[in-house]
């Protein structure tokens, strides 16, 4: 009898345990489901430690001033460059003696500001960078030539050290090209800066900075317009 008793107490205890032990499993598969979706961003799972280093950067860049934004965005190339923009609020007013002319044709460029790109474009539904700079001259009745590499030739050639508000810059499509097949507007030039406005492929009309690895590898050479 007594042997029974004690078979009934082992399997009694046993039925505890299995369903403890079941109960912990439910806790612990819903707890992992729980933290694989809290820690699901933008269809990829991250650990806790690279969602609280992910949330830290975040809280860094909203204490940030945010005098310069940084965009990305893929070349013709297919790979991803970096260009910082200045806000309109941050820009420098234009020069006090720069000519009235040069003043129409920088803020007639700029009211194009957010027009996408198409190549062969020269109207606010769309346009290529070459498109832009004839657009812009063309508010003080000068008509400039069409192409990029024709533009080039039409002024004096400025050492980059001299650039002054109004000079157009030359690109190649890739480091160290010597081909020229883009074109930007000088809107800003001082020791520590050059801001110019063109037209990207990937961006449309926006407004740069000259001071990046991906425009100064680029870079070939700067005009002085004929006015």
């Amino acid at each position: 009898m007594q042997e029974h008793v004690t078979k009934v107490q082992h399997s009694v205890r046993w039925r505890c345990l299995f369903t403890v032990i079941m109960l912990g499993l439910v806790v612990w598969v819903a707890g992992c489901g729980s933290a694989r979706k809290v820690n699901y961003r933008n269809g990829r799972y991250y650990s806790a430690r690279e969602m609280a280093r992910m949330k830290a950067a975040a809280r860094h860049r909203a204490s940030m001033p945010m005098a310069k934004s940084k965009s990305k965005a893929a070349s013709p190339a297919g790979k991803t460059k970096v260009v910082v923009k200045r806000a309109p609020s941050e820009r420098r007013p234009l020069p006090a003696n720069l000519p009235q002319a040069l003043a129409t044709v920088i803020e007639t460029a700029r009211s194009y500001e957010g027009t996408p790109y198409k190549f062969g474009g020269t109207s606010r539904l769309g346009m290529d960078c070459s498109g832009l700079l004839c657009a812009a001259f063309a508010a003080i009745d000068v008509q400039i030539p069409r192409s990029s590499n024709e533009q080039a030739e039409w002024g004096e050639s400025v050492k980059p050290q001299d650039l002054r508000v109004g000079d157009l810059v030359f690109f190649g499509a890739s480091p160290g090209s010597s081909v020229i097949t883009h074109v930007g507007l000088v809107t800003e030039a001082t020791a520590e800066d050059v801001q110019f406005i063109h037209s990207s492929s990937s961006l449309g009309v926006v407004e740069n900075t000259l001071e990046t690895d991906y425009f100064l590898s680029r870079f070939i050479k700067a005009v002085r317009p004929r006015l």
